[in-house]
């Protein structure tokens, strides 16, 4: 048969001769690309893998089965009737690791064939399988991982999620006026599609944008009504000095096996009470978790700490990290919860999460709900919710979303429960020689400004087992994208920002971000990142000494302030219309390159007539390079006038680059905006300083 399901009708199947009238057999409907076959050997099992059917026993032999991926299967009942689902036999260690039978024993199943246990597949024992029924009633729904097989149906119809206008929406409001929908965090992404993930909050932008909160950028359309500027987007530049901190203690250089000193995700934050930075680092491959500390960001002390005395371990010996974040909680009123660490010690099982009061001395941990290596967290303070960014295979290497407003008590979310999130996509391209298709190895992010800044760190290749044969590290790159309700991203520029050199150097590949993502320092930006040089002597080792996962470091790259997207324009005068905008604050800031040209502004009101006296013929000439820069009015008249009242500000540019804008609440350009990891002359995780810091640094 094989029959595939087309994405724009629904495929019915008629009821099979085999299904007894007493006991009739499920019609199901299912999310993903599947084909429809029949089970007998040597039929082909998955979508994304060769494996054929070995054994075939009498009980499912004939029946209707869904080939879909290997990595996961969402069916729902849409007729009650039976279904028959197989997978792993626990009985061994590997199986047990991806065997579904806890969840299938859990919602109902019951093991059939008691004494049949067969080989599905291959030849070795843990491709054996177990049959397990149950009477389906109407809505069940069941998203399995990796693996299972469906069997025994008598409809199968393909289910599109339901995307709901935007338009519609009846949930929260958000700060920059975008209104979630009721149901949160949504769950319609389409797990097959590969085309980049719609935005809906671009499709449908608020009538009028409140932008009382940070620094206003031009990562999207989202205020800009008109223009005839050029966008421009930009990419970190590694400092020369790299790297800043290399393996050099023993618990870094942790022989026999793989030598590390680098975050892995971990993090760098500024500690204003303490006026350091602070950096949470992995200390051996897959080993431990240590802290250093520095007062320029670039050379760093290791201090010694009683947690193992003589050595800046923090993370206790009984415990190991694979994936990890610590991000200091500003919110809390807690002080034995001011910092939050998720650890996932490596493989497929439930997590770490751990509160402290000083980032050293951690409380004990609580396991987590099921997630995958490389799995991360990080904070979204516009709606207070921690977000678990937890590692899947949906579409290869992917991301599912969980969010609460508790850190602990989020991290018990049940299997099923963290929604389809985000993926690489059709736009981000291979790498030329590898010729692999992107994967999504992690998503990390940070509140900074008036958005979410995320870092995307897509996996181009090689295979794990080419990298162990090679002693090389694999070619991972780090992608900015940008989020104004902190679920949707938005990518327009697929270049590394910051790229693997694949050549012998310290930072030859598996580029990874930073927890923090950056930290800011007067007129720049700096995103500290990790690298992998590798080691071509120790080849096929284990997993803890292979040389692809050896020599890791850590570096630094910097760029301006706001810097990641400009519009431009060159000798001819060009315009910016804003869409309408609201605001409380009374003076009007920018960062802008100017120097070489000039730039004015002038509000206008919703028919598009100027506002006096806030006109472009009354705007003193802005001739400067700065990043945060006022913009004035003959007669020194401030916006009070205007506060609450919806207007648009046009900006026209000769010979520049405009970055940002915003209205602060007086002459200091604060810009009440979050900071990132935060910085010198920063007294918080919120700018409420403006131009003071630039004189800190």
């Amino acid at each position: 048969m094989n029959r595939i399901f087309p994405t724009s009708v629904l495929l019915l199947l008629a009821p099979l001769p085999w299904v007894c009238a007493e006991e009739p057999s499920a019609g199901i409907g299912v999310r993903g690309p599947c084909n429809v076959d029949t089970f007998i050997p040597g039929v082909l099992l998955y979508t994304n893998r060769p494996y054929v059917v070995a054994e075939c026993p009498d009980s499912v032999k004939g029946k209707r089965f869904l080939r879909s991926s290997i990595d996961f299967v969402d069916f729902e009942c849409v007729r009650p009737g039976s279904i028959t689902v197989l997978t792993p036999d626990p009985v061994h260690p590997v199986a047990k690791t991806c065997s579904r039978y806890k969840e299938l024993e859990a919602a109902g199943f019951k093991r059939s064939d008691h004494s049949t246990v067969f080989q599905l597949f291959g030849e070795q024992p843990f491709d054996k399988v177990r049959t397990y029924q149950k009477k389906l009633n109407k809505g069940e729904r069941f998203r399995l991982k990796k693996w299972a097989i469906v069997i025994g149906f008598s409809k199968a119809e393909l289910i599109l999620p339901e995307r709901k206008p935007w338009a519609n929406n009846h949930g929260e409001l958000l700060y920059n006026g975008i209104r979630l929908p009721k149901d949160w965090p949504p769950n319609d992404i389409v797990p097959y599609d590969t085309n980049p993930m719609p935005v809906p909050y671009l499709d449908h932008r608020p009538d009028i944008v409140p932008i009382d909160v940070g620094r206003q950028l031009f990562v999207d359309d989202f205020l800009i009504e008109k223009t005839d500027m050029r966008r421009s987007y930009y990419l970190a530049e590694k400092y020369e000095g790299n790297p800043i901190l290399k393996p050099e203690t023993a618990l870094e250089i942790n022989r026999p096996r793989n030598s590390i000193a680098c975050p892995k995700d971990g993090g760098v934050w500024w500690d204003p009470a303490k006026k350091v930075f602070k950096m949470w680092y992995e200390a051996g491959w897959i080993h431990t978790i240590c802290y250093a500390t520095s007062t320029d960001g670039l050379r760093w002390e290791r201090p010694a700490l009683d947690i193992e005395p003589g050595t800046n371990r923090v993370l206790p010996k009984q415990y190991h990290c694979d994936s990890w974040n610590i991000v200091p909680d500003y919110d809390t009123n807690n002080p034995e919860q001011k910092y939050k660490i998720f650890v996932m010690p490596g493989g497929t099982g439930p997590a770490m999460a751990m509160v402290s009061a000083d980032g050293l001395h951690w409380s004990n941990p609580i396991a987590t709900g099921i997630t995958g290596d490389r799995s991360s967290m990080f904070y979204n303070p516009f709606r207070k919710k921690w977000i678990y960014s937890l590692r899947d295979n949906w579409r290869q290497r992917s991301r599912r979303y969980w969010e609460h407003s508790d850190f602990l008590a989020g991290a018990k979310w049940e299997v099923g429960q963290p929604v389809i999130w985000c993926a690489a996509d059709n736009q981000d391209p291979p790498d030329s020689k590898i010729g692999q298709p992107a994967q999504l190895y992690n998503l990390d992010a940070v509140a900074y400004e008036s958005i979410m800044l995320g870092i995307f760190e897509i996996h181009l290749g090689p295979p794990n087992s080419t990298c162990s044969k090679q002693g090389l590290p694999k070619i991972t790159e780090l992608n900015l994208a940008y989020s104004r309700d902190g679920f949707h991203w938005y990518r327009p520029d697929r270049r590394p920002f910051i790229r693997a050199e694949r050549r012998d150097v310290w930072d030859r590949g598996y580029i990874q971000p930073v927890g923090g993502i950056c930290t800011i320092h007067g007129d720049k930006l700096w995103f500290y990142y990790t690298g992998f040089q590798g080691n071509v002597d120790r080849k096929s080792q284990s997993f803890l000494s292979d040389g692809m996962y050896d020599h890791g470091s850590t570096g630094v790259a910097f760029m301006r302030r706001d810097g990641f997207v400009s519009m431009d324009a060159k000798e001819q005068p060009c315009e910016l219309l804003t869409r309408p905008v609201q605001f409380n604050g009374t003076c009007l800031f920018v960062n802008a390159d100017v120097a070489d040209g000039e730039l004015r502004a002038e509000l206008v009101d919703k028919s598009g007539h100027p506002i006096s006296p806030f006109t472009l013929e009354n705007c003193k000439p802005v001739r400067v390079d700065s990043t945060i820069q006022q913009i004035t009015w003959r007669g020194d008249r401030d916006l009070s006038s205007v506060k609450n009242r919806p207007v648009r500000i046009r900006f026209r540019m000769t010979n520049g680059s405009l970055y940002a804008f915003w209205v602060s609440h007086d002459t200091s350009g604060r810009s009440d905006g979050y900071i990132a990891a935060g910085g010198p002359g920063y007294s918080g995780p919120i700018d409420t300083v403006g131009k003071r810091a630039l004189e800190t640094d």
